[in-house]
């Protein structure tokens, strides 16, 4: 049988992980919408700035996960 502290801590972990994921797609999807709305008020054809700010979202993100990651 497994020992009730061991289910605590992989459950621990696993909200741990968890949340680094929903994070990372917030930090994400708020960079993208920042870059959509430049490029709405800009008028552009392409979502140039959009893509932009994707990316740098997802840097961000990659350095918040390594940063929570790291930390323990």
């Amino acid at each position: 049988m497994t020992d009730p502290e061991e289910k605590k801590k992989g459950l621990n972990t696993f909200a741990k992980y968890s949340s680094i994921s929903f994070q990372m797609i917030a930090i994400i999807g708020v960079f993208a919408f920042i870059g959509y709305k430049i490029d709405k008020h800009r008028g552009s054809k392409t979502l140039i700035i959009t893509a932009i700010f994707s990316l740098i979202g997802v840097g961000v993100a990659m350095y918040q996960v390594v940063k929570q990651l790291n930390k323990n």
